[in-house]
């Protein structure tokens, strides 16, 4: 798996026929080599024009009325955005293709049923009531609904744009750097066709992994983040069966343990009220540290081809990102690692204390989950390509056990209380040596906590009296 950000293809639906123009006008130079005269797109002449750059003349080549069509509404599409750094609409129309265009095991996404949406509803439901034996948190889900696929997407892009446009915006800053100081004042409407085109291709990979990610989801927490709506626990029914058809598992104790999953992950987003921020703060801060090759963005660039968009994205897919090697990145970067491994952790070992005397497959449906982190699942090659990070199941499973031998030290209430503060999290060394962090003494904030809460109170009534 490539450990580069936006690691996928164009989706299939994007018209291919310009590679064969490309081909068949082999001195058209549609690949932008040098001998272009200048030429900083790397466009071909015309046949019959004595070999004249022409900025039109890689659009034609062979190329259909229809395939013509889509060509130039894809160029209109990329150099009109004036957005941020990704352009969102176009990312949630490609998502949007993907699904529509189904799984590679042909499942077509379909609207959810009333029997589906019961199902799900009642899962969720019972779910509730066994985390409430196991965990002091309460209930976190406020509704339980049952997605499609599209529906994921629509529900989940929010979410998405929040975590990849600091990513994103370091690479537009890099797009407007490749030219000479000296040279950008002159050159301001290519640096904006440049950037309209980066946020287009950004638009591009997003909404192709996140619809390839739809059909494999099966709920709205697989990542460990936070990606739907607060206090909303979501299932994907189709996804779910598909998630379970070969594990020989009865299909409601499969849904069941999902929900229990679902629901486990809503009270902790819901109740620790820090938690959300927390970690989308570790995702910018990390992406603060990342660095672009320049150098290969000026390579890219001296040979776009307009017509040929996937030249950029090839660009972006070799090696461009790399977080800087100082001691605030790599702070950063275990910050984020070590949450992320905390929230699953914490996950991990609640749902299996609820099923392991309640559901006969608790065990199996555990490791299989695990395996399935473990192996690069979906959802975590997803985070991966998008943010450029790549989640170590091994320190998933180190969290699950520091939080099963928490119970065991100090009960539930003392597990659990240490969501109350982000300092009372253990750290990646307490990873290390669970036994020593869980017969630590703790700390305890409550008192700091209602002293700046007191204090704060303070000044509002200063400030009232003064009115």
């Amino acid at each position: 798996m490539s450990d580069t950000p936006f690691g996928f293809g164009l989706p299939p639906e994007e018209p291919e026929n310009g590679d064969e123009g490309k081909k068949k006008d082999p001195a058209g130079g549609g690949q932008g080599s040098g001998g272009q005269g200048g030429n900083p797109f790397g466009f071909g002449g015309l046949p019959g024009m004595g070999g004249a750059d022409n900025p039109f003349a890689a659009m034609f080549g062979s190329m259909n009325p229809q395939d013509l069509g889509a060509a130039f509404q894809q160029l209109g599409q990329m150099l009109s955005y004036e957005g941020g750094p990704v352009n969102w609409e176009m990312a949630k129309q490609i998502a949007r293709q993907v699904v529509a265009q189904g799984t590679s095991d042909g499942t077509k996404d379909a609207s959810v049923g009333p029997a589906e949406k019961a199902a799900v509803e009642e899962a969720v439901r019972l779910a509730d009531l066994w985390l409430d034996q196991v965990t002091s948190l309460p209930s976190g889900a406020g509704t339980a609904v049952a997605w499609s696929r599209a529906e994921w997407v629509e529900a989940t892009l929010p979410a998405w744009q929040q975590l990849v446009d600091p990513v994103a915006e370091r690479v537009g800053a890099a797009m407007g750097d490749v030219l000479p100081q000296e040279m950008q004042a002159m050159a301001g409407p290519l640096i904006g066709m440049m950037r309209s085109m980066g946020g287009a291709m950004f638009g591009q990979q997003i909404g192709q992994a996140v619809g390839v990610l739809a059909g494999e989801v099966v709920g709205s927490t697989d990542v460990g983040l936070p990606l739907g709506p607060a206090g909303k626990a979501a299932l994907l029914p189709l996804n779910i069966e598909a998630f379970g058809k070969d594990l020989g598992v009865p299909s409601d104790e499969v849904r069941l343990y999902l929900a229990l999953r679902e629901a486990a992950h809503q009270r902790l987003f819901a109740h620790v009220p820090w938690l959300r921020s927390h970690l989308f703060g570790a995702v910018e801060g990390y992406a603060r540290g990342i660095k672009v090759d320049t150098s290969k963005l000026e390579e890219a660039v001296g040979q776009l081809d307009p017509t040929h968009p996937e030249q950029l994205q090839e660009a972006l897919q070799q090696g461009m990102f790399q977080p800087e090697d100082t001691p605030e990145q790599k702070a950063a970067l275990a910050r984020l690692e070590t949450a992320l491994a905390l929230v699953e952790g914490w996950v991990d070992a609640v749902v299996h204390e609820a099923a392991k005397s309640r559901l006969t497959s608790a065990d199996a449906l555990r490791e299989t989950l695990r395996r399935r982190r473990a192996t690069g699942g979906p959802a975590e090659q997803t985070f991966a390509t998008l943010i450029g990070l790549e989640l170590r199941p091994r320190r998933l499973r180190d969290a699950a056990r520091l939080w099963a031998s928490l119970t065991d030290a100090r009960g539930v209430d003392g597990r659990d209380g240490l969501w109350e503060h982000p300092d009372m999290l253990p750290t990646a060394t307490d990873l290390d040596d669970p036994d020593g962090f869980v017969h630590r003494e703790q700390l305890d904030f409550s008192e700091i906590d209602k002293m700046l809460g007191e204090a704060a109170r303070g000044d509002s009534e200063d400030e009232g009296g003064k009115e």
